[in-house]
């Protein structure tokens, strides 16, 4: 016993501690074990890897070959089955080999233990151009933002959100009278393409009374993107507006994400008591970026192809706008949201087009007959309607809508009779005040590009069509 006791070291001696300070320094000398998998199968949009145990929504690197122009291209984790991890790739990844590392990449943490993507928001942003990372497209230097915040936010207590009770001036005369917009609405506009959905937008946008402008261009042609915010959107519009550009060529998990930063944005703004206008063209390429997805991992086609999980993803996008909770001063936030949808080929009973009407509190529909005639914008005033508009309206001024509804119904189904002289005056006095009112009706409807009409002046000339002076 005494012969083991003197062998051993004592864990006190000056020694003893030397030797553990310099075994703890070689320790730190030593690079970090990195955990990597590797590549096993590539098929379409689908990466499929091994030897790593990753959540869903987590960001990978893949190791490139050598003289790539990058070393590594970002993925995303989008699914799994058993030990395989399904990732999508964000870039292109041309030159990949089989075999090729996969590199987990740490998240930001989100300041609650949790892990998740953070991207810029702040005033400074306002008046700038960013893809779907948060990186400026307008080379206009670095961004000046306040913090960075995650891109999901937990969904809000529909007890707690402000009632749509004020009217939002939108400068377009068609919709502040016929269909009034409130502060927190949601609305779709269903539109065909080339009848003038562009247009419009960028004149609510120019013309808006809300203090802040979010524009989210998902997956639009690149040619129309920079179209939009030099023409369309203007300087004017532009200086309180920041816009998220995700166009056609960027990968499904761009857009989709792009249209989540400008829900974001939205919502900071809406945080610090402003309100804002959110306008996301298209919903319907969401819905498609999601399909692609979906597909891509297995997921099996629904109705006209569209996976389940696109239909749930939607209302989870629309459910973040609206108001927020007021404070002790009755004072809050708000995000009036215009979501444009693409019917193809002008059906209104596109599985998308229907799932957004059922989520939407009202919706605006363009009519390719009105816009091949000349008439803009080119509003099918009869088949759109405003739901929250009963609330914000005097019950005369619904009464000035109801019967500039009924006029114009009453010439739309007696037009082929009218056209062809088949009609004789006399018959039907309803008829006959609807024809001579016809030109009128028209007039009040159409808007040049250049024109604003305020909510106040667009009462006021409905009210002169059936209160004359």
């Amino acid at each position: 016993m005494t012969n083991m006791q003197a062998a051993t070291p004592n864990p006190h001696s000056a020694a003893w501690l030397a030797a553990l300070a310099n075994a703890r320094a070689d320790v730190q000398r030593c690079a970090p074990f990195a955990q990597s998998g590797r590549l096993t199968r590539a098929v379409g949009l689908v990466l499929e890897a091994v030897g790593l145990q990753l959540p869903v929504g987590s960001d990978c690197l893949v190791e490139l070959p050598p003289g790539q122009s990058q070393r590594h291209a970002e993925a995303e984790v989008v699914g799994f089955a058993g030990d395989r991890l399904f990732l999508m790739p964000q870039s292109e990844v041309a030159g990949l080999l089989p075999g090729a590392r996969v590199i987990p990449r740490e998240a930001a943490s989100s300041g609650d233990g949790s892990q998740a993507k953070r991207l810029p928001v702040g005033e400074g942003m306002l008046g700038r151009v960013v893809d779907a990372v948060g990186r400026p497209l307008d080379g206009l230097g670095p961004l000046d933002f306040s913090r960075k915040v995650p891109l999901s936010s937990p969904p809000i207590n529909p007890l707690n959100r402000a009632p749509i009770d004020s009217v939002l001036d939108v400068g377009v005369r068609a919709i502040n009278a016929m269909l009034t917009v409130g502060r927190g609405q949601r609305l779709g506009l269903f539109a065909g393409s080339g009848v003038g959905k562009s247009v419009l937008l960028g004149m609510m946008a120019r013309y808006t009374s809300a203090e802040v402008i979010v524009v989210g261009l998902i997956g639009e042609r690149g040619r129309e993107v920079k179209d939009f915010i030099e023409n369309t959107l203007g300087e004017e519009g532009l200086a309180r507006s920041v816009v998220v550009a995700a166009p056609a060529d960027n990968s499904p998990l761009l857009r989709l994400q792009g249209a989540a930063y400008a829900t974001c944005l939205a919502e900071y703004f809406r945080d610090q008591g402003k309100d804002v206008l959110l306008i996301m063209d298209s919903l319907t390429r969401y819905a498609m970026a999601q399909r692609e997805i979906a597909l891509a991992v297995g997921e099996p086609p629904a109705t006209k192809g569209y996976p389940p999980s696109v239909f749930a993803k939607l209302p989870a996008l629309v459910e973040r706008a609206g108001n927020g909770a007021r404070d002790a001063n009755g004072r809050g936030g708000s995000i009036t949201a215009f979501y444009t949808v693409l019917s193809e080929g002008d059906d209104q009973q596109d599985p998308i087009a229907d799932s957004a009407r059922a989520i939407l509190d009202g919706h605006v529909v363009l009519s390719r007959t009105l816009a091949e005639s000349g008439h803009y914008p080119a509003i099918d005033i009869e088949a759109s309607i405003s739901r929250a508009m009963t609330a914000l309206i005097p019950p005369a001024q619904f009464e000035h809508v109801r019967r500039f509804k009924q006029m114009l119904s009453r010439y739309q189904r007696n037009r082929d009779l009218i056209s062809v002289g088949a009609y004789a005056p006399g018959h039907d006095a309803q008829l006959d005040q609807a024809i001579a009112m016809h030109p009128r009706l028209e007039a009040f409807l159409q808007q040049a590009m250049e024109e604003r009409t305020g909510y106040g002046e667009s009462i006021a000339r409905m009210r002169a069509l059936f209160e004359p002076a």
